[in-house]
């Protein structure tokens, strides 16, 4: 099942049986409206607090992406999900009101695609048949742990990118008709010792290049495999430069649509959302909302997303440490058998 260095082969293609995505007003207002399945017009989504209504997003999603397959949630046999909070607590939260097993991982925002891969292996592997994996954000819990509390007012860089609210769940099946997971390739930790919390996207593309290019060594392919390949939350300037690595390490990029869940969530000529989308929500949201769509209509047959995250923490950015970053990628097919 594993092939080359550091890729993982589905040989039984698990199938994302279904998959939800629910977003907060600002991401309802951007392109990608149309594919979400719950839109909220208020940021604490009517719970005390932005922590309660990040994982209440979470608890949704999962239990559309279970509705939708037409199973109970006692079906499922484990939940693989995490976040950006402190021992992620709204995936840990979240799933108490589930009652399966769970696994919590963390990634930052790469969690999304991390999630996706376990979840495909335990099911790939005999040791599950229903699967859930899942992960969310929020702007204003996020912003208020790692940045300032949205009350203080800081002003924003141009580098600065938006923590989406959103959350996405998929419900990974050893059978069934939909989208298959086909491989995922893991990540190694790669950090070019930048210190900006503020320029996310140039900390997290030496990372995101990195797992392309394990990736298609692994498998033997060219970007051109891939109707499009998609990055999670890189935005303008993250997504410039991993271009550029790509070109350096000699990879074809321009064979394919090379494009990121940061820059496509929002319409940035009239939303402001700085150089792009970032957040556990924005790859979910995209891939389990968007992406999937557009795979079961057939606009894709092949897709490969590369979510990305920043592993520090508050307390490492203010010992004045470096950003350790990290991407794991999934590819994931039209339900034909290759």
């Amino acid at each position: 099942m594993k092939l080359g260095e550091q890729t993982w082969v589905f040989e039984q293609a698990p199938v994302i049986q279904s998959s939800a995505a629910v977003v907060g007003p600002e991401e309802a207002a951007g392109p990608l409206a149309g594919d979400f399945d719950i839109v909220h017009e208020d940021l604490y989504l009517g719970e005390k607090s932005w922590e309660a209504a990040e994982r209440k997003m979470l608890e949704e999603a999962a239990m559309v992406a279970v509705q939708k397959a037409g199973v109970a949630m006692d079906d499922v046999e484990f939940f693989i999900g995490g976040d950006l909070m402190n021992q992620i607590v709204s995936s840990t939260f979240a799933s108490r009101s589930f009652g399966i097993p769970y696994l919590g991982v963390f990634g930052a925002c790469s969690t999304s695609m991390e999630s996706l891969a376990i979840a495909s292996l335990l099911v790939n592997t005999g040791n599950a048949d229903l699967v859930l994996a899942g992960t969310c954000s929020h702007n204003c819990s996020v912003e208020k742990q790692f940045r300032y509390p949205t009350e203080y007012g800081g002003q924003k860089v141009a580098t600065a990118q938006k923590t989406a609210t959103a959350a996405g769940a998929a419900l990974v099946s050893k059978e069934g008709d939909g989208a298959r997971v086909v491989s995922a390739t893991i990540g190694k930790v790669v950090d070019m010792g930048l210190k900006d919390p503020n320029n996310m996207g140039a900390a997290m593309a030496p990372a995101a290049a990195d797992t392309i290019v394990a990736h298609l060594r692994d498998r033997g392919v060219s970007p051109g495999y891939y109707d499009l390949i998609v990055t999670g939350d890189l935005a303008t300037y993250g997504n410039q430069l991993a271009r550029e690595l790509l070109q350096k390490y000699g990879i074809p990029i321009e064979e394919t649509t090379f494009d990121d869940c940061g820059l496509m969530l929002y319409d940035r000529q009239k939303q402001r959302a700085y150089a792009g989308g970032s957040g556990c929500g924005c790859s979910a949201a995209v891939t389990y909302g968007h992406l999937i769509k557009r795979i079961e209509r057939g606009e894709l047959k092949r897709v490969l997303v590369v979510a990305t995250g920043s592993l520090h923490s508050p307390i490492t950015y203010q010992q004045r440490e470096s950003i350790p970053c990290i991407a794991h990628a999934v590819a994931i097919e039209s339900g034909v058998l290759h």
